[in-house]
């Protein structure tokens, strides 16, 4: 994506113990004596990747990424016997951020969050707005009841038949009415646990970009990327992220003060436009652009290019 900074390495790495046998991998890149800023990965479950590390000047930049519990380089993986869901929750993950941020001696970071990745980063923002000194967001997803059931209860499925019904297709008819239980058992079941997660992850591939593209849905079902996905996903949206139901945009006040720009595809199938659109008007001063040549991905045409502006425009 020529929207994108040329590809970098990290000069500096390290896994961070956070408590409850937890070590959160980090690495950072760009100038040593920059601006910092963080990214917040999606997911959840997904983990970091290299293109994050483009959105930023590397001049101008101090650039953090880091891999949430569970995800990426951090230990002990999902996937793995060792790992303990009941501490990995949307507020261990806050709190894990505060002690990188503390680690790496910052006093204030932009904070840069896509999809789940943009809950997170309202949750940590809303929680330590004295530490965020902008705020970008790509593809807004809060976590709500309304936005869970347009994802996996009917709503996208009226854009994306074919896609609905391979979706649905490890799920019993009985249980389709609430395909995001059926698939928690499904994903507790060792014989069914591989096949249920190909089709969970995969049925995001199928509609991340405005076209669909079928390396997509190959990339997200690719093992052992789409068990951590699923099983991750599935832990936090059937616990509602932890948060009260609407709850970022219902405390986005306290956002007030912090500079932010919004990134949005008109098309998002995933994170419909209508959560970026809400946010905006709960949030005093910021700033919403709609790219209406794009969906959710941050592939899609003039996404990385609208992100890049952001960050350049925060840019000392």
């Amino acid at each position: 994506m020529d929207d994108l900074y040329p590809p970098i390495q990290p000069h500096e790495s390290g896994l961070l113990d956070v408590g409850d046998d937890n070590l959160v991998y980090w690495e950072v890149c760009g100038n040593p004596d920059g601006k910092p800023a963080v990214v917040v990965h999606g997911g959840p479950g997904a983990g970091t990747s290299p293109l994050s590390r483009r959105h930023f000047d590397p001049e101008a930049y101090r650039i953090v990424l880091f891999d949430q519990r569970g995800a990426g380089r951090s230990t002990p993986h999902v996937n793995s016997g060792g790992a303990d869901l009941s501490v990995n929750t949307t507020w261990h993950l806050v709190a894990d951020m505060e002690r990188l941020r503390e680690h790496l001696d910052i006093e204030q970071w932009l904070v840069l969050g896509g999809s789940w990745g943009a809950t997170l980063a309202l949750a940590y923002a809303e929680t330590h707005p004295s530490r965020v000194s902008e705020l970008v967001l790509r593809g807004v997803f809060t976590a709500s009841r309304r936005e869970l059931d347009w994802i996996y209860n009917g709503g996208a499925a009226q854009l994306f038949p074919e896609y609905w019904a391979e979706f649905l297709a490890p799920v019993p008819e009985h249980r389709r009415d609430d395909p995001l239980a059926a698939y928690a058992d499904l994903l507790d079941d060792p014989a069914k646990r591989d096949e249920a997660a190909v089709a969970w992850s995969g049925w995001e591939g199928a509609i991340v970009a405005l076209v669909p593209q079928d390396r997509y849905v190959a990339e997200y079902s690719q093992s052992p990327f789409a068990l951590a996905f699923a099983r991750t996903a599935l832990h936090y949206f059937a616990h509602g992220a932890w948060l009260a139901d609407g709850q970022l945009i219902r405390d986005a006040g306290k956002l007030a003060g912090i500079p932010g720009r919004i990134v949005q595809g008109r098309y998002d199938a995933i994170c419909p436009p209508s959560t970026a659109y809400a946010l905006h008007q709960a949030w005093p001063g910021s700033q919403l652009v709609l790219v209406s040549s794009a969906g959710h991905s941050v592939a899609d045409p003039g996404i990385a290019g609208q992100l890049r502006a952001a960050t350049d425009l925060f840019k000392p």
